[in-house]
């Protein structure tokens, strides 16, 4: 069975003891409801999941109703089965058809005779309007792909492999060539293969690459419906847009433009439609930045950007070429920069940091820059063989206004660090995190502050 990371999140929600209701949101396909399945079957005596679209007419339970109290009657009458007080947990999947539940979940909360957890996709895009948001009642978390980590332990390696690539790129010294070699030869495979649950499995299951692009292919023409069910008003301009990205990653300098999708078009009339597919978790915006300085969101510019899809391997899935074996053949004179930039972006925005990128007409582009422990960190990415050729890095680097002494060049080579420029295997990127805040921050005027470790991560079991 594939390990989530989100599986930690859910532990904390189950010790809470119902306290707050858990909506879990992101893109379709990423794996939200079998991660709530299995954790419910292992801490629930009794579980109702109901799936607003599979069963439409229990969108009935939250209409025409005076109080909770009716609503549970509904639940039991509807599932049937008793409401065991705090040892039920009430499942409600593919919320946003049922916009009204989420008004009512503050008061069952507060009722407490389940625990609930929501789940669905597109909640960006169609809950955005509910009347009623329940402030301090429920608590968000965002599912997304497998990233590279939890793909490695899903391919049945050793935590102790990343453990020692861990061990590197914290103390910046060698690995053992046995270790890089392997963990080089599963990010080509990730690149391939991506992070979406079904399709992990199914190469899994098979080693079949063929498979396995079928059901990417598959998962991208679900992503095309949901356009044209979820906004049937702008689902052309929205398809277009989406099937713009990997077209426009290709280019040299992956920035998208609005007029490859329409001339006519300026930028402020697609503006909603880039909004929509960030929204409905399936791209990934990386806006410009003036200047290389924390906080990056005050030089940021909405107007020029770079969209990357929300899953490496979907993104290999639109190449025509046979991109597939030629990474797995690690083909040195093919330029993977798009499928590389990709995978970095996914990372990035999986661990907590919105990408931006820093851009000069005098000296050229950092691929990303993020906000790490309040300074920005320039990162670049290469997949050739000339990974120490950067020249807009080494004039950020030298400019004393930005006052950047640590910089990441992600790369298929060795590790180094070089005049303050760390050189990291591209795979390494899976370290690459903001730092985890305690369980508990605890202050009171006069007592000393105490601090309590996070909730338990299932992975390292």
């Amino acid at each position: 069975m594939i390990k989530r990371k989100i599986e930690s999140r859910l532990e904390s929600f189950f010790e809470d003891g119902g306290r707050y209701a858990l909506l879990i949101d992101g893109a379709r396909q990423v794996g939200k409801t079998f991660a709530i399945e299995n954790f419910a079957k292992t801490h629930y005596e009794n579980v109702i999941e109901i799936n607003f679209i599979k069963t439409a007419n229990a969108k009935l339970i939250f209409s025409n109703v005076e109080d909770e109290k009716e609503i549970l009657v509904k639940l039991s009458t509807f599932s049937r089965r008793e409401l065991k007080r705090g040892k039920t947990l009430v499942f409600l999947d593919e919320i946003q058809e049922c916009p009204e539940a989420v008004t009512y979940i503050k008061f069952l909360v507060q009722d407490g005779t389940c625990h609930y957890i929501l789940s669905g996709s597109m909640l960006g895009v169609e809950l955005k309007d509910i009347r009623s948001v329940p402030v301090g009642f429920m608590d968000e978390a965002t599912m997304y792909p497998l990233d590279f980590e939890e793909f490695v332990l899903a391919n049945g390696e050793r935590k102790e492999l990343i453990d020692a690539a861990r061990m590197a790129w914290t103390n910046r010294s060698p690995i053992d060539p046995l270790y890089h070699d392997r963990l080089s030869k599963l990010f080509r495979l990730y690149l391939v293969v991506g992070g979406m649950p079904a399709v992990v499995q199914r190469y899994l299951d098979t080693h079949d690459i063929a498979a396995v692009v079928a059901g990417q292919k598959s998962i991208l023409a679900e992503y095309r419906k949901d356009i044209t069910k979820y906004d049937k008003k702008n689902a052309l301009r929205i398809r277009e847009v989406f099937d713009r990205i990997a077209p426009e990653l290709n280019k040299k300098n992956k920035r998208f433009y609005v007029n490859s999708v329409r001339e006519t078009d300026r930028a402020e009339r697609l503006e909603d439609e880039f909004i929509w597919l960030k929204e409905a978790g399936v791209a990934i915006p990386s806006y410009v930045v003036d200047e290389p300085v924390a906080p990056l969101v005050l030089s940021r510019r909405a107007n020029l950007f770079k969209l990357f899809m929300n899953d490496v391997g979907l993104l290999a899935a639109t190449y025509m070429d046979g991109i597939q074996l030629r990474i797995l053949n690690s083909e040195i004179d093919v330029n993977f920069g798009a499928v590389y930039e990709n995978v970095v972006a996914q990372e990035l925005l999986a661990h907590g940091f919105a990408p931006s990128y820093y851009a000069s007409r005098t000296h050229g582009e950092v691929d990303f820059i993020v906000e790490k422990e309040g300074r920005a960190l320039p990162i670049e990415v290469k997949s050739g063989k000339h990974y120490r050729r950067h020249r807009a890095l080494n004039h950020v680097m030298a400019e004393r206004l930005y006052a950047i002494d640590d910089a990441v060049v992600f790369n298929d080579s060795v590790l180094a660090v070089v005049d303050g420029i760390f050189y990291a295997p591209i795979y390494m990127m899976m370290f690459l995190e903001k730092p985890r805040l305690p369980g508990k921050l605890i202050y009171d005027v006069g007592a000393p502050l105490q601090s309590f470790p996070p909730a338990r991560d299932p992975r390292a079991e």
